[in-house]
């Protein structure tokens, strides 16, 4: 009997964990709610696909049901098609309040055939100017591809489809403000931007291409969840490691890194002298 019941232990464990897994990935329905643009946000697949759309009266966009103090946060986007000029696609972790936190993906549309500019920035205590922008590898627009936030109290890595594109260290020992005691809820929107998004604001949205389509698909959060002012790491679930909370790049992904700052960067704040004349933040000096 004690080698059955060991061996129906054994059957049932993966099953459980399995089944943990499931229901912390939910549907898009579970995890998010549309928060503007009138019928323009949309999830449908039964709950396994999400769109935005923005046309000339408006844009759309949605939030987290719940807010997280770190984690590890994958989104697959299909971002807007063709003549995207004018457009931005955001998708970001923010909390609320005059001294917010803040860590951004925002996707600037172009022209058909020229690539999208993919944007990072790091804000913490209201404060951001930490901008980092890139060309992407790939086009997306033609299919799905991850953008991933890996967020512990020691660094935030932004990857995109498993490839790390930037690495923002806790730097507060140089007087670096590092977003770590705010709670923050996954935003995003689809919306006009055509007084600087594309050249600076040279190219206008053309409406006739409206409207314009983002797609979102297989969300994933394995976060510490913020509520009712607790974490629900302090009491993580059994079969759950949270090893993303001291996670850093290994030699291969410091490579990886490397290749797609020398080869995709397009601007880095830490080498813009000119807009710091008094001195690069601390942060860049040190790195």
């Amino acid at each position: 009997m004690a080698s059955c019941s060991g061996v129906s232990v054994m059957l049932v464990i993966p099953l459980l964990v399995s089944s943990l897994m499931l229901a912390f990935a939910g549907n898009l329905n579970q995890r998010f709610d549309i928060t503007w643009g009138e019928g323009r946000a949309k999830i449908t697949n039964n709950g396994e696909l999400l769109t935005l759309s923005l046309d000339k009266a408006s844009g759309s966009g949605f939030q987290s049901k719940n807010e997280y103090l770190f984690g590890k946060i994958d989104m697959q986007l299909k971002l807007v098609p063709g003549n995207s000029a004018g457009t931005v696609t955001a998708y970001s972790l923010s909390s609320k309040g005059s001294a917010w936190d803040e860590i951004d993906y925002e996707f600037l549309g172009n022209l058909s055939g020229d690539p999208y500019i993919l944007h990072t920035n790091v804000f913490s205590q209201g404060k951001g100017n930490r901008e980092q922008q890139f060309y992407l590898w790939f086009d997306p627009t033609a299919d799905f591809h991850t953008y991933s936030i890996l967020w512990n109290p020691q660094r935030i890595i932004f990857s995109v489809d498993g490839t790390p594109i930037r690495e923002f260290k806790n730097s507060q020992s140089l007087g670096v403000p590092f977003p770590k005691n705010q709670p923050m809820r996954i935003y995003s929107s689809l919306w006009n931007a055509d007084d600087w998004a594309t050249r600076g604001g040279l190219v206008k949205t053309d409406w006739t291409q409206a409207p314009f389509v983002a797609s979102y698909r297989n969300f994933n959060a394995d976060a510490c969840i913020w509520s009712s002012g607790a974490s629900s790491c302090s009491s993580s679930l059994p079969f759950t490691t949270n090893s993303w909370l001291s996670q850093e790049l290994d030699t291969a992904s410091q490579q990886r890194l490397t290749w797609v700052q020398k080869n995709y960067m397009i601007y880095n704040y830490c080498t813009d002298t000119k807009r710091f004349p008094q001195g690069l933040p601390p942060e860049c000096r040190s790195s």
